[in-house]
């Protein structure tokens, strides 16, 4: 029900998404007031594989995390978190507030066992005519080495089981390559991941602009996971 849009977005796109997958069951959960007539033309036989359930109310895409949590009981966003806590659903995916959703699955799902925080993730193209996989993108402030190795292997896994990557390379994004650059963060992350004990491989990397000259101004609490 949230995002920039709510349901006239994501209504339409939960509908591509099952026509493009067969497989797919969906449930929708948010107002049924407002999701019913955008599905009043839908194709029956994709209506075969969708239920709604109802929400009392939706988290404000202006809340705080913390008061959105303890507000969150009824909303779209916590029954969506609970029914893939429950088993009903494999998965949840949501275009509400960012830090709600965090908090809440971290709540309620709880992360894997080794793993502190989740992270944001995106996979963007390479200049190898392949794919990258990018995290944290905005999840958390704040990362310690043992985070950002955490990313690593979060990244490593997505990219090879999601993604298709085979054998996927991992880099620190850093102010440059050298060693002895970066913050204490991520120059103890690059040690760890450099351990024979780890199944990955470390790749530094430099981010560029299109100019040679001025480098780009990234937050150095970023992995990185490319295809060889």
């Amino acid at each position: 029900m949230g995002g920039d849009f709510g349901p006239c977005v994501t209504v339409p796109a939960s509908l591509q998404a099952l026509a493009s997958n067969l497989q797919l069951h969906l449930l929708l959960v948010g107002d049924p007031d407002a999701i019913s007539p955008l599905l009043a033309k839908a194709d029956p036989v994709l209506l075969e594989r969708l239920q709604v359930v109802p929400a009392e109310s939706v988290i404000a895409g202006d809340a705080k995390p913390s008061q959105a949590i303890r507000a969150s009981r009824g909303t779209s966003m916590r029954i969506a978190l609970e029914l893939t806590k429950n088993g009903d659903a494999q998965g949840c995916v949501s275009a509400g507030n960012t830090g709600a959703l965090m908090g809440l699955a971290k709540m309620l799902i709880k992360p894997l066992d080794g793993i502190e925080r989740p992270a944001l993730m995106t996979v963007i193209p390479n200049q190898q005519l392949g794919k990258t996989v990018v995290l944290d993108l905005g999840a958390n402030v704040e990362c310690d080495s043992t985070m950002l190795v955490q990313f690593a292997v979060m990244g490593a896994v997505m990219a090879e089981e999601v993604v298709g990557i085979a054998q996927p390379r991992v880099a620190l994004l850093n102010i440059g390559e050298e060693e002895t650059k970066g913050l204490d963060n991520i120059r103890e992350a690059a040690a760890v991941l450099k351990t024979p004990r780890q199944s990955i491989i470390l790749v530094t990397w430099k981010a560029m602009t299109c100019s040679p000259v001025k480098p780009m101004s990234w937050s150095a609490t970023v992995s990185w996971v490319t295809s060889p």
